[in-house]
């Protein structure tokens, strides 16, 4: 069972709504208990990475999503700031990280390589992924995904970029550590590529 982490950021419904209409057994949690029988993880988010950390703590719920990926370390998926808060810091706060990925979240500096780049990157965008099975499983090519960032995470770790994406420049917008996998965009706003990307994650 998929346990969607319901900490007040993120769709978590659109998100149990393609699992639902895919006969894939999901849960929105919004208690650490609720949990309990999930096999894998979903941490969405939207927002500022320092109201997504204290969110999360807030909500009681890091203890349970750290007792899934660190000492059962079962398979688990951060969503756009989701995805961000797996890093060690960013630029955008203060606050630490989770530090699951080791890296950094840093905006995106406004000279791209044409010279020019606009912020938010916001909309769709081909998304090109450094393996052709797991979580990109018949994505390999022609994948769009759809983006809503000014910042991107840097792995310390080169080894740890799943995909890449060009937004005046190539830029991380997927990682993965182990069990812990991160993906920048929105796959539950990304139609047959999203849905696919769910559905694989579902089978890891």
């Amino acid at each position: 069972m998929i346990g969607i982490v319901n900490y007040g950021l993120g769709n978590v419904q659109a998100i149990a709504n393609i699992y639902r209409q895919l006969n894939i057994d999901a849960v929105v949690a919004s208690k650490p208990e609720e949990l309990k029988r999930a096999d894998r993880a979903i941490l969405p988010g939207v927002g500022a990475f320092d109201w997504a950390i204290n969110r999360l703590n807030a909500s009681g719920m890091r203890e349970a999503v750290e007792e899934l990926a660190l000492a059962r370390q079962l398979p688990i998926l951060g969503i756009c700031v989701g995805m961000q808060v797996l890093a060690d810091r960013s630029e955008e706060g203060t606050l630490a990280g989770l530090g699951w990925i080791s890296g950094e979240v840093r905006k995106f500096p406004a000279m791209g390589d044409s010279g020019k780049r606009q912020l938010p990157h916001m909309g769709w965008n081909d998304v090109r992924p450094l393996e052709s099975q797991g979580l990109f499983r018949g994505l390999e090519s022609e994948a769009r995904f759809y983006f809503l960032h000014s910042y991107y995470f840097v792995p310390r770790n080169p080894a740890h970029t799943l995909a890449v994406t060009d937004y005046d420049g190539l830029y991380t917008s997927s990682v993965r550590a182990r069990n812990v996998y991160g993906v920048q965009f929105h796959p539950e706003k990304s139609h047959q590529w999203g849905v696919q990307l769910l559905r694989n994650f579902a089978e890891i």
